[in-house]
């Protein structure tokens, strides 16, 4: 498969937060950037862009990355949206998925490659276990959208290796630098059709751990986050994407941005080890 052009849509999660590294833009790599610097081994000279902003909800993501995007003429796009309207105090799921299948539409039609992703499992995580059924609604109606499409899906919620804390950052939101390196072995995995890597999980934390680091969390970015919440502070005002226009990914750049995934992706043709 020959890949010429990769965009990137989202939020928080798509623009890294959680994986800072000093030399990418905005301060952060992520999955997104590892994954184009992976796909650029073996692809020489691919152009990629990130549209992605933190606290970016599904019509900012619909109305100003979208479009934009289509005009690059990709060959490859990976969108992840919805996370923080299902976070608002009220949503309505069916007009948000009713907007989301016009714009996953309009992707596909450019004749691209299009990856959306499914809401993680949020029942493991105190602050949001009463939002979990509003994740499987969005994530049955995501995966309609997608077979009625024809377009790809990265199933967020069946990843079980996500249960592992380490692949979480420590405000239990945002992926760690290790998730976000799974993470993008796993989209590398939808783009090549490579056969799935093998989850490790480490032992689940006794009960007094858990209740000492939930107090901590809690009091650290539960309450802060309510907070912003209620206030309706967005978290991505000022912040810019890194790229709205296809930079080059080239040999020198790809293991800087791929870390370690970089060196994995060039031990086989299945892509990650």
């Amino acid at each position: 498969m020959t890949l010429r052009r990769y965009v990137a849509l989202g939020d928080s999660f798509t623009e890294g937060v959680g994986d800072p590294h000093p030399g990418s833009q905005n301060g952060l790599r992520g999955w997104a950037d590892r994954v184009a610097a992976a796909l650029a081994i073996d692809n020489p000279g691919l152009g990629y862009a990130n549209f992605a902003v933190r606290g970016r909800v599904m019509d900012d993501i619909l109305t100003d990355q979208v479009p934009p995007a289509q005009l690059l003429e990709p060959d490859l796009v990976t969108v992840y949206a919805g996370m923080n309207d299902l976070m608002a105090l009220t949503v309505d799921i069916d007009a948000m998925m009713t907007r989301y299948a016009e714009g996953l539409k309009s992707l596909h039609q450019t004749g691209a490659i299009v990856l959306a992703f499914t809401a993680p499992d949020l029942g493991a995580k105190p602050l949001f276990r009463g939002l979990r059924g509003r994740g499987a609604i969005y994530n049955e109606l995501l995966r309609s959208i997608a077979d009625d499409l024809g377009i790809g899906l990265i199933d967020f919620w069946r990843f079980d290796e996500f249960r592992d804390p380490r692949l979480w950052d420590r405000d239990r939101v945002h992926l760690s630098p290790l998730g976000h390196e799974v993470m993008a072995a796993r989209v590398l995995e939808a783009v090549l059709d490579a056969a799935p890597t093998t989850p490790v999980f480490v032992p689940a934390p006794t009960a007094a751990t858990t209740l000492l680091a939930n107090a901590r969390w809690a009091a650290s970015f539960a309450a802060p986050w309510v907070l912003r919440r209620l206030r309706r502070m967005t978290p991505g005002a000022g912040v810019e994407p890194k790229s709205t226009s296809l930079v080059r990914v080239g040999a020198a750049s790809a293991p800087a941005l791929a870390g370690d995934l970089g060196e994995h992706h060039t031990r086989g043709d299945r892509g990650v080890e």
